[in-house]
């Protein structure tokens, strides 16, 4: 007999009651059920290798191949157990097709096999990720009904439908439960209510929760470090990001690449161009591998303050890197030295990404004929955008705006196209 459910999940499950009727009939052949309509929707093939454990590999290019094997698991006799079905619906998770695992557990079910725990919590899981977690406690409410007693999985996999819904008091009123009921959280239930928070901007909550893990006696990983440091970033708290950045390292907690680049946007945000160069020389001695998004970020804030030349010796570092600046990069610069009044120096940058094959999109033309636009220079913008048009490039409404302020503001009614 499994534990009774607590005050909370007790009134979930019975809430969601009404849906248990339903969930009978979302796995059922109905054309009006949910799962049916859903399954339609998720049938396109998709190209995924899955292999399943066990002694028998099976390599799925797509659900079809894994669908075809159901259909032979079911006619076979006697019938596979739980477990290999769970298997099977297992693989066709990982393809994310999850409307198409709820239709095959009716199928299950009318087979006469038993479902166990790790077959109820694929179930709960595909609800979740649908979006359902009515559905996700109607299954906890069957499994209550049979004796199944649900795991610490069944209530992390609820804990996280709820967060992505940002249900988060919800999400926390679970956790508290169980461990009332001596169901003991382990690690990712934490981490996911962790990022459910942050995810939800409840900074403080998320703080406190860190503090309550570590309490615990889960010491968190730099994910969960790193996800914290973010949010306070975004919400402009940079000091206490950085203290907490600071308790990282002492701890001897190796920061990542995420970890810095929270920092360094969060300094870039705030004006601190200096401090953020000084993190990104520190991940250089640190051996931490800078992306193209971290360089990208200090060229942008760089450029914001002005600081056109500074911006440009950062994607030399960025070369001698063998970091390569990509569209948005160098949108970032033509922009910047558009502004400026520099128009020639940004039809440089244009030739610069042209010569290394990276082709310019509607935001580079844009910039560049807005850049002649500011200085009353139609006929340049106008050349730019007829060539933007024979290099297959559609101009946008920014594009069509800017020529039209332009010719107005010259005081030419030409018609721009």
């Amino acid at each position: 007999m499994g534990k009774l459910p607590s005050s909370f999940i007790l009134r979930s499950v019975v809430n969601a009651g009404s849906h248990l009727s339903n969930f009978r009939s979302v796995s059922s052949s109905s054309s009006n059920t949910i799962a049916t309509y859903i399954e339609g929707l998720s049938m396109k093939p998709m190209s995924m290798p899955v292999r399943l454990k066990g002694k028998r590999d099976h390599r799925f290019d797509n659900v079809g191949h894994a669908l075809s094997l159901f259909n032979k698991m079911i006619e076979k006799y006697p019938k596979p157990s739980i477990v290999e079905f769970t298997k099977l619906l297992g693989a066709i998770v990982k393809m994310k097709h999850y409307a198409i695992v709820v239709s095959k557990y009716r199928q299950i079910e009318l087979l006469g096999v038993s479902h166990d725990v790790y077959s109820m919590n694929i179930l709960t899981n595909c609800f979740c990720q649908l979006g359902r977690i009515d559905f996700g406690f109607s299954v906890l409410g069957k499994m209550l009904k049979l004796g199944v007693e649900p795991s610490v999985v069944t209530y992390s996999t609820l804990i996280n439908g709820l967060c992505n819904q940002s249900k988060i008091s919800e999400a926390v009123c679970i956790l508290d439960e169980m461990t009332e009921k001596r169901y003991q959280p382990n690690l990712i239930v934490y981490s996911t209510m962790l990022k459910g928070l942050c995810k939800t901007g409840n900074t403080g909550r998320a703080v406190r929760f860190l503090r309550l893990m570590e309490s615990r006696g889960y010491e968190p990983d730099i994910v969960a470090y790193s996800t914290v440091i973010d949010c306070l970033c975004k919400n402009g708290l940079l000091q206490e990001a950085l203290d907490l950045f600071s308790e990282v390292k002492v701890k001897g907690i190796r920061p990542n690449i995420f970890t810095y680049t929270c920092l360094i946007h969060g300094m870039c945000n705030s004006g601190q161009q200096e401090e953020a160069t000084r993190l990104l020389n520190e991940m250089v001695d640190n051996n931490i591998s800078l992306g193209i998004v971290t360089y990208t970020l200090l060229i942008d804030a760089l450029c914001k303050e002005g600081m056109i030349f500074k911006a440009v010796e950062i994607v030399d570092t960025m070369r001698k890197q063998g970091i390569v600046p990509d569209v948005v990069t160098y949108n970032i610069l033509v922009d910047a030295h558009c502004k400026e009044g520099m128009v020639s120096e940004a039809e440089d940058f244009v030739d610069a990404m042209i010569k290394r094959e990276i082709e310019p999109n509607v935001v580079t033309y844009s910039t560049l004929v807005n850049g002649h636009c500011l200085q009353n220079e139609m006929d340049k913008a106008r050349r730019v955008f007829n060539l933007m048009i024979e290099k297959g490039c559609a101009p946008d409404i920014v594009t069509y705006s800017t020529m039209i302020n332009g010719y107005c503001k010259g005081k030419r009614q030409n018609r721009p196209y």
